[in-house]
């Protein structure tokens, strides 16, 4: 992985994420150049530098789009406040719970991504699915050359531990199911993005809870086939989509971008300091995703999230993939959860080498190359194109 932060993986990972979901290099390198020392205390330490250096840089961009906008420059305007909306998620992303600015820099984040979306005139419509007393808010992208009256298939990408609907929908797979005749619907589920920021919806561990309210809806949708809904989970989405098709029969097929076969064991695994953080602040971090009042609470909840005797429910196919680098998550867990899926028709496992790229966690170092792959087998399993 290209480590802008020689010694600091945490923050050169957040770089990388800016880098592969519509960034530019010219723009992330003049907001982490002055970076560069502070990044060398730890995750932890300096992340305030980092929010202004990244909330700058979005700042310049709203700007010069608003001059855009002055001149009638529509398009224009609507990239620029797309990557500000990016680095402003960036920089909210990389602080602890209970920093006083996080909230209101999301929202801000959220009304420069819609009106990027309007501006551009985007394939991406904004959907809210009943849930309880609030809603799950989506993101749905129409299948390229979808006729009137037609129905597509449609593939649900389930956030990681710390990724909202909007950056995922920024990466290769805001256009790459669309052109293989698959729709996309990118959901905040609960624990992830205005779930747990807006609504107060921690993280669960039985998500065929949620996932079945979002099937339901899908079914309703004009333009939805709901005999052909994918699943597919990233990052920590390795552990809910699995858990999901093996719980919800109407999902079609599965597929993990980073298999999570047993989360609870990299939380002991953490604790003594093996393996790399996704966020800084980890431990704070986690307790606010899954609603914990203290660490004891966050681990007994944790307890819960492993997919042993559970991948055995699983009776349509399923592709696991992983990095073969992936400091994160040990690739030992793709194995686990390939030798689980005893019941699966069709199984694949891919690990990601040097020869293709992309062997980092969920391959953020070089997402194109196994991105298209998982797009192609998701085509070949719900009757889209891969020519």
């Amino acid at each position: 992985m290209f480590q802008y932060f020689p010694t600091n993986y945490v923050w050169s990972l957040s770089t990388m994420i800016a880098l592969t979901h519509g960034g530019n290099i010219g723009e992330v390198d003049a907001m982490c150049a002055p970076l560069l020392e502070a990044a060398r205390a730890g995750d932890d330490p300096g992340t305030l530098a980092f929010y202004e250096a990244w909330k700058g840089g979005g700042d310049k961009l709203v700007a010069l789009a608003d001059e855009d906008l002055a001149r009638g420059r529509q398009l224009s305007a609507g990239e620029k406040l797309g990557r500000a909306a990016l680095y402003y998620g960036i920089a909210e992303r990389m602080q602890a719970h209970g920093f006083e600015h996080r909230l209101a820099m999301y929202r801000r984040s959220l009304e420069l991504f819609e009106r990027s979306r309007t501006l551009g005139r985007e394939n991406c419509q904004r959907v809210e699915i009943p849930y309880g007393q609030a809603h799950l808010s989506g993101l749905y992208v129409r299948a390229e050359g979808l006729a009137a009256g037609a129905r597509a298939p449609i593939v649900v990408v389930m956030n990681g531990l710390d990724s909202t609907k909007e950056m995922l929908q920024k990466s290769v797979m805001g256009t790459m199911f669309a052109r293989r005749g698959l729709s996309t619907l990118f959901v905040d589920q609960p624990g992830t993005g205005e779930a747990l920021r807006l609504h107060g919806m921690p993280a669960v561990h039985d998500t065929e809870v949620w996932a079945a309210k979002i099937v339901d809806w899908l079914e309703q949708h004009p333009e939805v086939d709901g005999q052909r809904i994918g699943a597919l989970g990233v990052s920590l989405g390795g552990y809910y989509c699995p858990r999901a098709v093996a719980f919800e029969p109407r999902f079609a097929c599965g597929a993990v971008w980073g298999a999570n076969h047993d989360w609870r064991e990299v939380q002991q695994a953490r604790l003594k300091r093996e393996g790399e953080n996704p966020v800084p602040h980890y431990w704070k971090h986690v307790q606010w995703v899954f609603g914990a009042k203290d660490m004891n609470d966050f681990l007994a909840k944790a307890e819960h999230m492993h997919l042993n005797g559970v991948l055995e429910r699983i009776r349509v196919p399923f592709l696991v993939t992983h990095g073969d680098n992936d400091r994160q998550i040990p690739l030992k867990y793709a194995h686990q959860t390939f030798e689980q899926l005893v019941n699966s028709p069709d199984k694949e496992l891919i690990v990601f080498t040097a020869r293709e790229g992309g062997v980092e966690h969920s391959s953020l170092d070089n997402p194109s190359n196994a991105g298209n792959l998982i797009a192609d087998w998701l085509a070949e399993k719900l009757g889209g194109s891969t020519v």
